[in-house]
């Protein structure tokens, strides 16, 4: 006979429906809100005092203040050799500023040797200083891309494998 349909129902029901669409079609906020990006101070060089000695490799990809002695490889944003400062290992970064000692190669994009420099090995560069005074012994190569490969790789195809040594028989 008679029915009751929800559009004649009071109250509740449809204030909850109102709700439920108006939360449809409002935008969607994330959970999370993000401060606006600021960029962050770039960090100071890290020092390695002149009493340092380390033996081992170093790898950042931030500035170094080598004023030490380092028996490795260093691999850096900006390297900076020290004045009392000894290397003796591969020295690999974008900037390259030598005021003390290398003995090995050094690879860079910018590559400069001060006059109290004192290198002892091959320079692959894009760009390079060498001031008046510097001390080098080497050869310089230039390269577009100076940070990739030359680095002790696998032996070509072609070349026989060494020999290992035969155990001593005692």
């Amino acid at each position: 006979m008679f029915s009751k349909s929800r559009i004649n129902e009071p109250g509740p029901k449809k204030a909850e429906e109102e709700t439920t669409k108006a939360s449809e079609t409002a935008p969607s906020k994330p959970a999370t809100t993000q401060p606006p990006a600021t960029p962050k101070a770039k960090p100071p060089a890290s020092l390695l005092s002149a009493d340092l000695v380390i033996t081992g490799n170093l790898k950042t990809t931030g500035d170094v203040q080598i004023e030490g002695t380092v028996e490795g490889d260093i691999r850096a944003h900006l390297l900076t050799v020290g004045e009392g400062a000894t290397v003796k290992g591969e020295c690999i970064a974008d900037d390259v500023v030598v005021n003390g000692r290398v003995i090995g190669r050094v690879r860079g994009i910018k590559v400069r040797l001060t006059s109290i420099a004192r290198v002892e090995g091959d320079i692959i560069h894009k760009t390079i200083a060498i001031e008046s005074g510097a001390h080098f012994e080497g050869s310089v190569q230039r390269q577009d891309d100076p940070l990739q490969g030359g680095a002790k790789g696998p032996l070509p195809t072609g070349a026989p494998a060494p020999a290992a040594k035969p155990a001593a028989k005692g």
